[in-house]
């Protein structure tokens, strides 16, 4: 989805990607404004994610999104691409967010039931498998060896929920190659999957 450019009173443009931009080369300003931004997209990005854990879990979606935005700009600085890559490193930054939580919580349980989660939308087969995050974390970093690009393309949109035409302009590929390589990934992660016990 692309964002038409906005101007504020001064005739500044103040489009995300702008602000992207101005951030990029170090103009601290630009993070005051594109805060209002970006939050909600990020607000809709941690309550896609956070469908997936369990209904007791501790970490809510504003905390979610507060704690990867910090990180996000915690980081050195990056070249932001556009809106999309921004997108695509906070949905990544969520699930390290998430994966820490739940190994955090397994090391305090030692030996505890383990952080269930159900894929019911994105890797859609016959019966939704509960599974847990962990395991899937572990799946997507063994996928990520063989092959790094369809890694990537299942976490954004499976857990970001990007389209596969946004993960096209990310990735900088056509979208039938997204496509093809989701369905290859989503079988591949399927049958690890149904290994577990």
């Amino acid at each position: 989805m692309q964002m038409t450019s906005t101007a504020d009173g001064n005739g500044l443009d103040t489009s995300i990607t702008a602000l992207l931009a101005k951030l990029s080369s170090g103009n601290r300003d630009a993070e005051a404004a594109l805060i209002p931004q970006v939050y909600g997209e990020l607000r809709r990005q941690a309550r896609y994610y956070m469908r997936h854990e369990r209904a007791d879990h501790t970490l809510q979606p504003t905390a979610l999104v507060h704690e990867a935005y910090a990180r996000l700009l915690q980081q050195r600085p990056i070249p932001w691409q556009d809106r999309a890559h921004f997108f695509a490193t906070a949905a990544q930054l969520m699930r390290r967010i998430l994966v820490d939580h739940a190994r955090a919580r397994v090391a305090d349980k030692r030996g505890g039931p383990q952080h269930q989660v159900t894929l019911i939308d994105g890797l859609r087969w016959a019966e939704a498998p509960t599974i847990d995050i962990l395991a899937l974390n572990q799946a997507l970093e063994r996928l990520d060896e063989l092959d790094p690009r369809q890694a990537r393309i299942v976490e954004l949109h499976f857990f970001s929920g990007l389209g596969f035409e946004e993960i096209a302009a990310v990735l900088q590929l056509g979208e039938r190659t997204v496509k093809r390589d989701w369905s290859m990934a989503r079988a591949w992660l399927k049958g690890e999957l149904s290994r577990q016990p």
